[in-house]
């Protein structure tokens, strides 16, 4: 699953959150979750043309959710985007400084959860969709209270 969905996904899971902690939690699960949806990925010969522009769009996708979030619910949004995120920190540990922070046997997990094809990208566009769409709806409802 592309990160950019992870943020999204964690985004909409922080808004549901009662408190920050809660949002971490199932952001993480969230990240779980995803990850066993069949989905769109690629070798490691063309991990890195994938990765760099779709981490630029989840980096830019923070700052727009979290600009647009009222703020009583940024700390729990953003505690949701970092749980949905943070399984994730093997591929940048990897590549940036050699070795995942997490142990290999949660590493080998991780990747043994998966099913990725590069031909499910609608896959990854129809998810972006639908957590745009439903981060949308519940931040203009949270902003109404």
């Amino acid at each position: 699953m592309l990160i950019t969905n992870h943020v999204l996904s964690g985004a909409v899971v922080g808004h549901l959150a009662r408190t920050p902690a809660g949002a971490l939690a199932a952001g993480v699960a969230s990240h779980f979750a995803l990850d066993v949806v069949p989905h769109f990925g690629v070798d490691d010969a063309h991990l890195m043309k994938v990765a760099v522009p779709d981490g630029l769009l989840g980096l830019a996708a923070i700052g727009t959710v979290l600009a647009r979030t009222a703020p009583h619910h940024r700390v729990r949004v953003a505690a949701g985007i970092v749980g949905a995120c943070l399984p994730d920190l093997d591929k940048p540990g990897r590549e940036l400084v050699g070795r995942s922070p997490f142990p290999a046997r949660f590493d080998r997990w991780h990747a043994r959860i998966q099913s990725e094809s590069p031909r499910r990208f609608v896959v990854e566009v129809a998810g972006a969709a639908v957590f745009a769409l439903a981060l949308r709806r519940l931040a203009r409802a949270r902003r109404r209270r």
